[in-house]
């Protein structure tokens, strides 16, 4: 994956407009399951190609510091050669001292080519670090987008879950018709009625009973009556 095409892929869903996109889904959640998906996968690949940028981003400044401070080493010997060289010529010794100048030489052109690389670096140092910083800010975005996307997924689970159970209980509520003399409250006072008229039944039960009772105990009064009658009649003899 290219800088462009990283570039341009995480601007794109850093940008992306997560209500716009879900009033056109059909079914939300499975958009929203998509798009987090999605996500999570070029966030794995983008930061693996933001690493890799920042990696040779990081080298090149390296390379370039080495180059300037090897330019910088260069200049050094380039002066302290060329002192020799001035020493040797003062002492006579014409020989040593275009020795010592030919180093200088020598040094100066490796301080240039030192400093000619240091500087060709500049631009495409420039150029990464203009890559870099976007791409470090839409890999947070899109991190955020993620968190954003899981916290919507979670909000529509939790809303379907209770409109399922708000569904259910209307489902209930319909199934228990008031009116339906086969409903609970019509057998529950079916049973109590049973329950009135049993009880009924046992107390007419016990009232007959009763009524034998008085009348035993009348026809035992007609009995002591006749016996005292025959008496009474028998002193009458």
């Amino acid at each position: 994956m290219t800088k462009q095409t990283v570039l341009g892929r995480v601007t794109q869903l850093a940008k992306a407009n997560i209500n716009a996109l879900l009033d056109q889904a059909e079914d939300p959640k499975e958009m929203l399951d998509q798009l987090i998906r999605d996500y999570t996968d070029n966030i794995s690949d983008s930061e693996e190609a933001v690493a890799a940028t920042i990696g040779n981003l990081r080298l090149l400044e390296q390379d370039q510091r080495e180059d300037v401070d090897a330019a910088n080493a260069w200049g050094t010997k380039a002066l302290a050669v060329s002192r020799r060289a001035d020493e040797k010529r003062a002492t006579g010794s014409v020989a040593e001292a275009d020795r010592f100048d030919n180093l200088a030489k020598v040094a100066l052109q490796r301080q240039l080519q030192s400093e000619k690389e240091a500087e060709a670096a500049e631009p495409v140092i420039a150029a990464q670090t203009e890559v870099v910083e976007p791409l470090k800010a839409g890999l947070i975005q899109m991190k955020a987008k993620l968190a954003e996307l899981s916290a919507e997924r979670d909000e529509l689970a939790a809303r379907a879950k209770a409109a399922q159970a708000h569904t259910r209980m209307l489902d209930a509520v319909k199934s228990v018709n008031l009116l339906d003399p086969t409903s609970e409250l019509s057998r529950f006072e079916d049973k109590v009625r049973r329950e009135e008229a049993r009880a009924m039944g046992k107390q007419e039960l016990a009232a007959s009973s009763l009524d034998a009772q008085f009348e035993q105990l009348d026809r035992g009064d007609e009995a002591e009556i006749e016996a005292r009658f025959a008496a009474l009649k028998a002193r009458g003899q």
